[in-house]
């Protein structure tokens, strides 16, 4: 069962889902590229949401190792849509907490793969 704190984090990746999909309806983007960001921004909350019921730890670590690269995709994407729409359509702001993203998920692995210790 995810902790209260993996809930919050959960939401708050739904909620960057969503402020992508709005910001992308805001611009006059090409489909393909609306369907790639929006594919991969919503997949970092998934995976991090499926690493939550993970099986084993590798299992979790994998599912982790999704969302950063999903996360990692999706700053690309961001920086894609940055050179289309010009410096008066900023996405600053969603680039920085992808990036955040990637941070946190390079540290849950850095740890996860940490030694087991028994108390």
């Amino acid at each position: 069962m995810p902790s209260e704190r993996s809930r919050a984090i959960l939401e708050d990746m739904v909620n960057l889902s969503v402020e992508v999909i709005e910001y992308c309806q805001t611009l006059s983007l090409p489909a393909s590229v609306v369907n790639q960001i929006t594919k991969s921004a919503s997949s970092i909350g998934a995976n991090f949401s499926e690493a939550q019921d993970a099986s084993s730890r590798k299992d979790f670590i994998n599912k982790i190792y999704i969302a950063k690269k999903e996360s990692a995709e999706t700053k690309y994407w961001l920086a894609v849509i940055a050179k289309i729409s010009g410096p008066s359509r900023s996405c600053d702001n969603l680039s920085q907490k992808v990036q955040n993203y990637t941070m946190m998920f390079q540290k849950i692995i850095n740890t996860s793969k940490g030694p087991i210790v028994n108390c």
